[in-house]
């Protein structure tokens, strides 16, 4: 860890300041959980607001 403090402020490195996980992993998991909300969405809608 390169993480220094210069003036009262935190200085970090690009890849230390980003630690987010870029790849296909995240894309499933995204287009996976809004399909499952869509689809919990549509059965409860289907069950308490048909007429």
């Amino acid at each position: 860890m390169a993480t220094t403090r210069q003036q009262r402020q935190i200085v970090e490195t690009p890849t230390e300041a980003r630690q987010g996980e870029l790849g296909p992993s995240v894309a499933a998991l995204l287009t996976v959980s809004t399909g499952l909300a869509i689809l919990i969405l549509g059965v409860i809608w289907f069950v308490f607001f048909r007429t």
